[in-house]
């Protein structure tokens, strides 16, 4: 433990891992962790935590993803549903709200993702960009519009 409150995501067990989530979820099957992990973290700033070839617990902000190799889930149903599609992520936009979209859109051009678009000011008072990774999750980093 960091702290009274924080957990060391470096050391926490299984078990006071699952114990720690509360509200909504992110947990994405990837077919190779540790190359979405450095993806991930070159485009986005996104921290690392126990990251191995089946599992990793990332951190954007005060917030918890996780990512798991397809093989790890073997017992699960949706392993059968993955296994069965090419891309996993049409239809989920995975917004980041605190990530500068003009800077992710350089980064993530150099790291090799697609640009689906680039950062547009929207009426929705959001500038943001639509970013997709090899996995075919599509990633929206966004901030607001000057008020």
């Amino acid at each position: 433990m960091t702290s009274d409150a924080t957990p060391d995501l470096d050391t926490i067990s299984p078990d006071d891992f699952g114990r720690l989530l509360s509200g909504v979820g992110l947990n994405l099957l990837v077919r190779d962790v540790i190359a979405k992990v450095e993806l991930l973290g070159e485009v986005f700033g996104m921290g690392a935590h126990q990251a191995t070839a089946d599992f990793a617990i990332l951190t954007y902000g005060e917030h918890l993803l996780q990512l798991h190799a397809d093989g790890t889930y073997h017992s699960n149903p949706l392993g059968r549903v993955v296994a069965a599609v090419d891309a996993r992520g049409p239809g989920i936009e995975i917004r980041l709200y605190d990530t500068d979209p003009d800077a992710a859109v350089e980064r993530a051009r150099s790291a090799g993702m697609e640009i689906l678009q680039e950062a547009t000011d929207k009426p929705h008072g959001l500038r943001e960009a639509y970013l997709v990774c090899s996995d075919g999750y599509v990633w929206c980093p966004s901030r607001p519009l000057p008020g």
